[in-house]
């Protein structure tokens, strides 16, 4: 898989008005996988996972998938919302606040002045009940939406994606914390930090207080699991 490979598939599918949904993975996710089996089904019936985490890109190189690339949300959300401002494809939005909703909005807009959102969504964060869910999912698809980017983290977004495939009319793709990059809310990693596969420890330093517990339960056992399994395929 490359980012023109997924970004082909992605667009295929919008054009037919398929409902799909997408998995952007990193150790977070796939560590999430390992330990929920309930997750992992949902996972891996997904129409798409990309890897996300450049240890994931260079472990699928090491277990014989020669050609595996990193497929980074954020460059994948770009190429997303390039091709639907140059192709009229109408985008959805469904995550956070009314504001961070509201404020991305107008940056997207600003930055792709071609581009068509068809809705911005923005969830409570509790439970949703029947009734309001089916309101959600009438406006997505009253919008006619294509595309519709959902940022709820993980694993919400992947659970969410997961129910509604069927229910909602198009593509949805857990895109994670790229809103909040897009936003500026938190800083992206330079690109030379991306490259050498360091993006990790440059959010865990950005965010520390946050993320450094998944970092330190999930990162030990990702490297311990995987050269496991390495060396029994060795």
């Amino acid at each position: 898989m490359s980012i023109d490979k997924s970004l082909a598939l992605i667009i295929d599918w919008a054009n037919r008005r398929e409902s799909k949904y997408i998995c952007v993975s990193n150790v977070h996710m796939c560590m999430e996988a390992f330990d929920k089996s309930s997750f992992q089904n949902i996972v891996n019936s997904s129409d798409q996972v990309v890897p996300d985490g450049m240890p994931l890109a260079v472990g699928m190189r090491l277990l014989g998938s020669k050609y595996s690339q990193q497929i980074r949300g954020a460059d994948l959300t770009r190429s997303i919302l390039e091709h639907a401002n140059n192709k009229g494809l109408v985008i959805g939005l469904y995550s956070g606040t009314e504001e961070a909703v509201a404020k991305i909005v107008s940056i997207i807009k600003k930055e792709y002045q071609g581009i068509i959102i068809g809705c911005g969504i923005s969830p409570p964060f509790h439970a949703l009940g029947e009734q309001q869910d089916n309101q959600y999912v009438k406006m997505i698809n009253d919008a006619n939406v294509q595309i519709l980017l959902v940022g709820l983290g993980c694993p919400k977004q992947e659970i969410w994606m997961a129910k509604h495939k069927g229910k909602v009319n198009a593509v949805m793709v857990g895109v994670g914390a790229v809103f909040d990059f897009l936003s500026g809310t938190k800083m992206e990693a330079p690109r030379w930090i991306q490259n050498i596969g360091l993006e990790w420890l440059f959010r865990l330093l950005s965010e520390p207080n946050r993320l450094w517990k998944r970092h330190a339960i999930h990162n030990p056992r990702f490297i311990i699991y995987f050269f496991k399994q390495l060396l029994s395929i060795r």
